[in-house]
């Protein structure tokens, strides 16, 4: 009975009673093979933009390395294709040159190894059909490591990036580059601005209404009978109608929550009656006296930081 040959390797099973005297020359060969099979380096010089990686039977040939390393210098993208099409095959590649390798086997699935990159692959020897599969196609890794340094993000957060199309300039801005352009702001500019705890594109057109808002606090229109306070809510200049009802009232203008520079506008909507402005420190007088008559008129004064350093009434 003659020689048979194992359906992947190729490794000669010898017939009974064949290679008398012969058979140890032919065990030796077939243990070289395993060997190949199981740890077996091989490099392999492409050239062009194709290659056949063969395994003969009975013989140490090129495609019964575990590990493939390919060299050379292949002209574009090189199809390697796996021989003979019905042999199932592992194969760890790595890609050292600097064009894509691809392996197939049949008219089945293919799979390219890129430039520089290592990858486990399968054959599944299925004749004409037959596909390359790539094992580490969905790799779950635990603790990667890029460098020698973990990465330490979580597959959830490293999705927060898919969809990202920032250029490394303008990551780079966020980041803290302190260059500056010359920018005119127009209405459908955008500023990056954390909503509680959100960010957000805002409308510099939002900013501008609210910081308008918040320029000056105008508070209700107040009926003076008597003596009364105006105190500003916040650190905001006030603007403060007023009413006077009758015969003549005094209005103090408070410091409280001020900084230098703000200023309190007392207006007095009614021509009937007079009103004198005390422009006080949280209740006491620092400048006194200035009277608004039976005409409609304004007050201003302007805080210096201790006190209202400058005051002035605006008839109309």
């Amino acid at each position: 009975m003659a020689s048979t040959y194992t359906a992947n390797s190729g490794i000669e099973k010898i017939g009974a009673g064949e290679q008398a005297g012969t058979w140890g020359t032919t065990t030796n060969n077939n243990l070289e093979i395993i060997d190949r099979a199981i740890n077996g380096v091989g490099s392999i010089s492409l050239i062009g933009t194709t290659h056949t990686l063969t395994t003969n039977d009975g013989t140490l040939s090129e495609g019964g390395n575990k590990v493939l390393i390919l060299g050379g210098s292949p002209s574009g993208t090189n199809t390697i294709t796996i021989s003979p099409n019905d042999q199932d095959k592992v194969y760890i590649v790595h890609n050292t040159t600097n064009q894509t390798a691809t392996f197939t086997q049949g008219s089945g699935a293919n799979v390219s190894v890129v430039a520089g990159s290592k990858k486990i692959i399968y054959a599944n020897g299925a004749g004409s059909g037959a596909a390359v599969i790539d094992v580490t196609d969905a790799l779950d890794i635990a603790s990667p490591r890029i460098g020698g340094t973990a990465v330490t993000s979580t597959a959830a957060e490293l999705n927060i990036l898919d969809g990202v199309t920032s250029t490394a300039t303008e990551l780079n801005i966020v980041d803290g580059d302190t260059s500056a352009t010359s920018t005119t702001v127009a209405d459908a500019d955008r500023v990056v601005l954390n909503d509680d705890g959100t960010m957000v594109q805002a409308a510099v057109t939002d900013l501008s209404t609210y910081f308008n808002q918040n320029l000056v606090e105008a508070k209700s229109a107040l009926s003076v009978t008597g003596t009364v306070t105006v105190t500003p809510s916040g650190a905001t200049s006030v603007y403060q109608p007023l009413a006077v009802s009758s015969g003549s009232q005094t209005v103090r203008v408070a410091t409280t929550n001020l900084v230098a520079g703000q200023y309190v506008i007392i207006d007095k909507t009614t021509s009937a009656n007079s009103m004198t402005i005390d422009w006080t420190n949280n209740g006491a007088v620092t400048s006194s006296g200035i009277s608004l008559g039976s005409s409609a008129e304004l007050g201003i004064g302007i805080f210096n930081g201790s006190g209202f350093s400058f005051t002035e009434t605006v008839k109309f």
